[in-house]
């Protein structure tokens, strides 16, 4: 068992078993289903996310095993890559509270809360309208950077986000977007270890290639995010990873494929 609790759930909950406290909390509710269930809460003016999670079951694991993707247990895993992140310097989210109990995967329960990240716009939405109308080249050239850093900072640190995406970084509204402010969120199938594998690295580019795939980025644009990504001279980088890059565009292809499959034929073969 882990139990975290930071203020204001310290004192919310003393006494009081936090594995029951934490299901009568209260809000609009984004995800519900029978092993997880997110929602947004109010306590004291201030807004946090909430995800519980409930044992999946074995025949959920195997199924999961069987089709080739790793299942989620819990909350421990964005328990642990937020704790990495933030140790990295990469911008997320806070926990505030966290809690697992269970020994037996099939029916564990946890749970896992953090601080509302206030007024943002995800990155998926704010370069949505870039191929039509771009955007100043200092507010381009700011965010490849952010991008990059962070996501060099967070595969070198160990850790992995299988779901490696423009909508799951955040941008504050307040601040200026030349010098932008962004966190990175949607960790709960993370995984933290002491080197990511590289197929694993490699996925997560593809990825995070393939969702900005149709927003106007040039080729001095993608060698900008590499150099900053690999944090070695661009030369060293083309020489050694050429064989990456092609990969790269060969498995952002595909996933704009199943994806087109998927969602705009209404199959998934």
């Amino acid at each position: 068992m882990g139990l975290f609790l930071a203020p204001p759930f310290d004192r919310l909950w003393q006494g009081k078993d936090p594995f029951t406290a934490v299901e009568y909390l209260e809000g609009p509710v984004f995800r519900a289903l029978e092993a997880r269930r997110t929602l947004c809460t109010e306590i004291a003016g201030q807004r946090f996310f909430v995800k519980i999670h409930r044992g999946i079951g074995w025949g959920e694991i195997f199924k999961n095993l069987f089709s080739g993707r790793l299942p989620v247990f819990g909350a421990g895993n964005e328990w642990k890559a937020l704790c990495r992140l933030h140790d990295l310097g990469v911008p997320t989210m806070r926990a505030v509270a966290f809690g697992c109990r269970g020994w037996n995967p099939a029916r564990r329960h946890s749970f896992i809360i953090t601080e509302n990240l206030g007024d943002t716009v995800s990155l998926e939405d704010f370069t949505a309208n870039w191929q039509k109308k771009p955007p100043p080249a200092r507010i381009k050239r700011a965010l490849v950077a952010e991008v990059a850093r962070m996501a060099g900072a967070m595969h070198r640190g160990g850790v992995n986000h299988r779901d490696f995406y423009l909508c799951h970084f955040l941008m504050q509204k307040d601040p200026s977007p030349e010098k932008p402010h962004l966190s990175l969120i949607d960790l709960h199938r993370a995984q933290v270890r002491s080197k990511v594998p590289r197929r694993w690295r490699d996925k997560d580019l593809a990825g995070l290639y393939f969702s900005a795939l149709k927003i106007g980025l040039t080729k001095r644009d993608k060698l900008r995010f590499l150099r900053i990504y690999f944090n070695r001279p661009l030369g060293e980088i083309l020489l050694a990873e050429g064989a990456l890059l092609q990969k790269l565009e060969a498995q952002a292809q595909r996933l704009s494929e199943r994806f087109r499959r998927k969602y705009l034929s209404g199959t998934d073969n």
